[in-house]
């Protein structure tokens, strides 16, 4: 072990960074927990303007989260990648990642859009004011993972991603997974649960 990875080493073993990482998500949940709750204590409540039968379009929805899901198992076979030192992989799985976060986050702006479109937005009731405050955080969350893997496939061209920093690509990789969960229990509850 060298002396920078015993530095960041805790009493428990784990590195600090991931002890980090894994607080940090705690966090996230407390805060979609909220989102999601106030979406569920306000779901029906107000009847103006479109509901949700009228405007979710879940086969749409459901090819963006089978996107989303696909986008995981290449940040898994990233992770692979760079663990074993493949730097050629390591790029391939990374730019998939975020190329299929990115496809994800165009299906959204397209269903906003098209809400819009529909006469739904954030002032016209609650359901439109918590489905876009709920679905929105998370694309925001979206957009940061997309921005924090393009990073790692710049550091990467840069010669800076080998297996010594695989636990970068990890982390970014607990991110992206929490991301998808998020979205599971999103899709689940706004869209399949009505």
């Amino acid at each position: 072990m060298t002396h920078a990875e015993a530095t960041h080493r805790t009493s428990t073993g784990l590195d600090s960074r991931k002890i980090g990482m894994w607080t940090f998500i705690g966090s996230e949940c407390l805060l979609f927990g909220s989102l999601i709750s106030t979406y569920l204590v306000y779901h029906g409540k107000s009847v103006a303007g479109p509901t949700t039968r009228e405007i979710l379009n879940i086969p749409l929805t459901s090819i963006s989260t089978f996107v989303l899901l696909m986008s995981s198992l290449a940040m898994v076979l990233a992770l692979a990648a760079v663990t074993r030192g493949d730097t050629l992989w390591t790029r391939v799985w990374l730019a998939t990642t975020a190329a299929l976060g990115s496809v994800f986050l165009g299906f959204q702006v397209y269903e906003f859009t098209a809400f819009v479109h529909e006469g739904l937005t954030l002032q016209v009731n609650l359901f439109g004011s918590t489905f876009f405050v709920l679905t929105g955080t998370h694309g925001a969350h979206v957009a940061v993972g997309v921005l924090w893997l393009l990073s790692l496939l710049v550091r990467s061209f840069q010669g800076k991603l080998g297996p010594e920093k695989a636990l970068n690509v990890e982390l970014a990789g607990l991110y992206w997974h929490f991301v998808d969960v998020v979205w599971i229990v999103i899709f689940t509850v706004v869209y399949l649960l009505q």
